[in-house]
C-alpha cells in the first residue's frame, strides 16, 4: 500500500538535517564492508539493504528517533539523541576515526516519520516507472543517496540525449519542503513542462502532492509526462 503524506511538522527542516548527518555518518558507512553507501526506503524510514557481515545478516536503519540494527532478525535500538550514542550499536561497521560527537541530534519522531513517508512514496512510483521501462532505457532501481539524501534512479538512453535523473528530494538551500524532480543530463528543455527554480529541469512540490486524492497518481503523472516528452524531443531530433 503506497503511504499517504501528511502537513509537514515545524519540526520538519531541523529533523532533516540531523538525519542528514545520521545517513552520512552511521547508516551508509556501516555497508562498507560492501564498499557500497547507496540506502534504500526501508519500514517507518531509511537505511541500508540487508549486507552480510561477520557471518550474519544485518541491516542498519533509522524509525522515527531510534537507529536500529537487525542482526539475523534481531534489533538491537539506540537513540538518537547524538552521534555518539547511536553509534555504539554500528560501532564495528564504522571506519576508524569516524567523526562522532555529542551535540544533540534534533530529531522528532513525527517528522521523522513523514520523511519516511515521502521515501516510501517515492520508492513506489520510482519502482512503477523502473518497471515500465524498456531495456534500452537502462533504468537503475530506486537508491537513496546518503549525499544529497534524495530517492532516486536514471533512465533514459545516455546515446538519444535523454536520460535524465527521476526523484524525490527531502528539500535543499533552494526548496525548504520536500519536491519530486526530473533533471535531464543532456537535453535542453523548455515550456511549461520544465519550470523547475534553481536547475535545468522539473519539479512538483509537496504542497501539490499533499493536496492531491491520489499523491502518488499525481507523481507517476508527473514523471512519465516528462519521460515521455523527452522521448518525443529525440524523436523530432531524428
Amino acid at each position: 500500500m503506497t503511504p499517504s503524506l501528511v502537513p509537514l511538522p515545524e519540526t520538519f527542516g531541523a529533523t532533516v538535517a540531523s538525519l542528514h548527518r545520521v545517513a552520512e555518518i552511521l547508516v551508509a558507512p556501516a555497508r562498507k564492508p560492501d564498499n557500497e553507501i547507496a540506502l534504500a526506503a526501508t519500514p517507518g524510514g531509511f537505511g541500508t539493504p540487508e549486507f552480510e557481515f561477520d557471518g550474519a545478516r544485518q541491516r542498519v536503519r533509522v524509525e522515527g528517533a531510534e537507529l536500529i540494527r537487525e542482526v539475523d532478525g534481531a534489533e538491537r535500538r539506540a537513540g538518537l539523541t547524538s552521534l555518539a550514542e547511536a553509534a555504539s550499536i554500528v560501532a564495528d561497521l564504522l571506519p576508524p576515526g569516524a567523526e562522532l560527537g555529542d551535540d544533540p541530534l534534533a530529531v522528532d519522531p513525527a517528522a521523522s516519520r513523514a520523511l519516511g513517508s515521502w521515501y516510501r512514496l517515492g520508492d513506489a512510483v520510482l519502482a512503477r516507472l523502473v518497471a515500465a521501462a524498456a531495456p534500452a532505457d537502462d533504468a537503475t532501481e530506486p537508491r537513496l543517496w546518503p549525499e544529497h539524501f534524495d530517492i532516486a534512479i536514471e533512465l533514459g538512453s545516455e546515446a538519444d540525449g535523454v536520460r535524465a535523473n527521476y526523484g524525490l528530494s527531502p528539500g535543499d538551500e533552494g526548496h525548504p519542503e520536500p519536491y519530486a524532480y526530473v533533471g535531464p543530463w543532456t537535453a535542453a528543455v523548455s515550456g511549461d513542462l520544465w519550470r523547475a527554480s534553481g536547475f535545468s529541469g522539473a519539479e512538483l512540490s509537496y504542497a501539490e502532492l499533499l493536496a492531491a486524492a491520489d499523491p502518488a497518481a499525481l507523481a507517476m503523472d508527473f514523471f512519465e509526462a516528462r519521460r515521455d516528452a523527452l522521448a518525443e524531443s529525440a524523436t523530432d531530433a531524428d
